[in-house]
């Protein structure tokens, strides 16, 4: 694997090389040791591998109607707000169309006989467009929902739970950036203090990163950069970026191929730094979230080899998209071992996965 380097020193070296050269306190070895300590234990992530995973069974079908004869649901965004379930998908038809669904339910229990609400309903929303990540915008006190047209385009509405008040798509980039890979996909908002990224993967094995300032949002974002680089293998698409709460650390997820779907895990100490892979979670013999690492609940009948495009469940449903490290939990899509043919055709469900504190 290669990451590449990012354009501003790691946090330890900057406080070193100040310490150094400040003419006003110079740092004894035993000062930099401390405050390298308190950078490790600052930005420490408590990912730590190996992961075990119980999965529940299907929660989510695909429901058809007159208007729509869908195969598929896939690729969720998940937040509760107001005490209820929001969850935004891709579909898939017969006739090899992708569109998004919206459904809404007090608990998991009752997700099955959620009403769905097809976005091309949507006069705005109809045609091209997929891949959902929905959150709320604090300075802007709006819902944005981004999505994969192919192109990043985003839409925005007062009230989450009224789909058909989604605004007509925008563009985030005015024109193609020359630095864009030929096939962008999977497009992943998240914010600091200062800055909103642009993660996204190209289908060639590389994560990209663009950014703009929180007060410019949703305009102005950067050429995007290649941050990390591998092979489609092992770094494909779905990847999400989370804030872990209580730290000063994110976790990135990206899903390779492999033989079969998985989740791989890097952290990092900032969103414009370096990505680095969290031991014994960064492999399809050691995934982050895997066929070997994921067991069935007690009476499940296995439904899936693919864990595959999701969101983990966050701590809130603000752009600091922030989770809590002591209750992981991941909507997925997974689809029944033997079912084959054109990717749109692939029966692709939604399950959760809980991580098994008894690992």
């Amino acid at each position: 694997m290669r990451v590449l380097p990012s354009l501003k020193y790691p946090a330890a070296t900057v406080l070193t090389i100040a310490s150094l050269i400040s003419p006003v306190a110079k740092a004894t070895a035993q000062d930099a040791a401390r405050a390298s300590a308190a950078v490790a234990s600052a930005t420490a992530s408590p990912i730590v591998g190996p992961l075990k995973w119980k999965s529940t069974g299907v929660l989510i079908k695909p429901v058809s109607d007159e208007a729509h004869q869908i195969v598929s649901v896939k690729d969720p965004t998940v937040v509760y707000y107001n005490n209820m379930w929001h969850v935004y998908a891709t579909t898939a038809n017969t006739h090899g169309n992708w569109s998004m669904v919206y459904l809404s339910f007090k608990d998991w229990s009752e997700a099955a006989e959620a009403k769905p609400y097809y976005i091309d309903q949507n006069t705005d929303l109809r045609g091209y467009h997929c891949a959902p990540q929905v959150f709320y915008f604090r300075p802007h006190k709006k819902w944005y929902l981004i999505y994969q047209s192919q192109h990043p385009q985003y839409s925005t509405t007062d009230d989450i739970s009224k789909p058909e008040t989604w605004s007509r798509p925008q563009n985030f980039f005015a024109s193609r950036p020359p630095e864009m890979p030929r096939l962008p996909i999977d497009y992943w908002i998240i914010c600091d203090d200062t800055h909103a990224y642009l993660f996204f993967t190209g289908d060639n094995g590389r994560l990209y990163r663009s950014r703009t300032e929180v007060e410019d949002f949703p305009k102005g974002m950067s050429a995007p950069e290649a941050i990390i680089q591998e092979t489609r293998q092992t770094l494909f698409e779905g990847s999400m970026t989370y804030k872990i709460k209580g730290m000063e650390s994110y976790l990135t997820l990206v899903e390779g191929l492999g033989p079969s779907r998985y989740y791989r895990a890097y952290t990092s100490d900032r969103l414009d730094g370096e990505w680095t892979p969290v031991p014994e979670a960064d492999t399809y013999e050691k995934p982050f979230a895997g066929t070997s690492n994921v067991k069935f609940a007690e009476g499940v009948e296995p439904w899936t080899k693919d864990i595959s495009h999701g969101e983990l469940i966050r701590d809130g449903y603000d752009e600091t998209l922030t989770i809590d490290p002591n209750n992981l939990q991941l909507l997925y899509q997974g689809r029944h071992p033997d079912s084959g043919g054109p990717y749109h055709s692939l029966p692709y469900q939604l399950g959760l996965l809980k991580l098994d504190s008894a690992k």
